[in-house]
């Protein structure tokens, strides 16, 4: 018969090393986050303290955020290519609309030969036409053959911000949300994920992607603690984007019909449809 001391000293042993382990996968996983995108979200476990506060109600100071011009209205123009029209951007329309007064516009580039027309009407109907001194916000988004979307809210000065993830960053930090380093590496790590790995990557990466997703979510209503961020808005529309939303397991179809139960998200699956 085994010793009952040596039994327990042996059970010890085994739990110090599982937790060892456990920290080491932490580190590693911090590590590779903060080098390069990738889909080993082991740090997870370690933020989940951090609490995100929810979406502020008034905003971000806008003269801070774009600049003071003598209170003239703040314009950010978005290029965009047609036949891979940027969901995220037109998701985060939305919720700017809900928090400032937007002067919203469409147009057509010469270099587009045809749009289709729900992208034309992506934003709606203005409903109400007032002078323009009295918007706080101008949104414009100009169909246009380009590579990747380009957004300037400075139009003279500035070297336009490339690419969906570096743009919806920008648009979300208008909301005013403060988050620590780790929290907000977290977030850009998703952002980046889902770009380059969920939405341009292999269906290899897709399927660690969608597994890391259900790990996380398994944890949280959302992918980044317990409110919304841009994380979940990026990963969203590009699993809308790369038809993967059906294969997707339980945690994440559950966060997919909390997302579309946000009116700017069923705003998007209209225009999907």
């Amino acid at each position: 018969e085994v010793d009952p001391s040596l039994q327990a000293l042996e059970s010890r042993q085994e739990e110090i090393l599982k937790r060892l382990y456990e920290l080491k996968s932490a580190v590693d996983g911090l590590s590779k986050m903060i080098q390069t995108p990738d889909a080993d979200f082991d740090v997870t476990n370690i933020i989940q303290t951090d609490e995100c506060s929810p979406l502020a109600a008034n905003g971000a100071d806008l003269d801070l955020m774009l600049g003071k011009d003598y209170g003239a209205l703040k314009d950010i123009v978005i290029n965009a290519n047609p036949s891979l029209p940027p969901l995220s951007l037109l998701v985060l329309h939305s919720l700017l609309c809900e928090r400032y007064k937007v002067l919203s516009a469409v147009h057509t580039h010469s270099s587009v030969k045809s749009v289709p027309e729900n992208l034309l009407k992506c934003f709606g109907e203005q409903t109400k036409k007032q002078p323009r001194h009295e918007y706080q916000l101008g949104f414009t988004l100009i169909w246009k053959d380009v590579p990747k979307p380009q957004m300037k809210f400075s139009i003279q000065t500035m070297c336009p911000i490339e690419g969906e993830g570096n743009i919806a960053r920008f648009l979300f930090s208008l909301f005013g949300q403060k988050y620590n380093a780790v929290t907000s590496t977290l977030i850009d790590s998703w952002v980046d994920t889902a770009i380059f790995q969920l939405k341009e990557g292999s269906s290899k990466e897709k399927g660690a992607v969608l597994r890391s997703m259900n790990a996380a979510l398994g944890k949280t209503s959302w992918l980044v603690g317990n409110e919304l961020t841009v994380a979940d808005i990026v990963a969203w529309c590009a699993l809308q984007q790369t038809g993967s939303a059906n294969a997707a397991p339980a945690n994440v179809q559950k966060w997919m019909k909390a997302c579309e139960n946000l009116a700017p998200f069923s705003s998007v699956m209209k225009l999907l449809k």
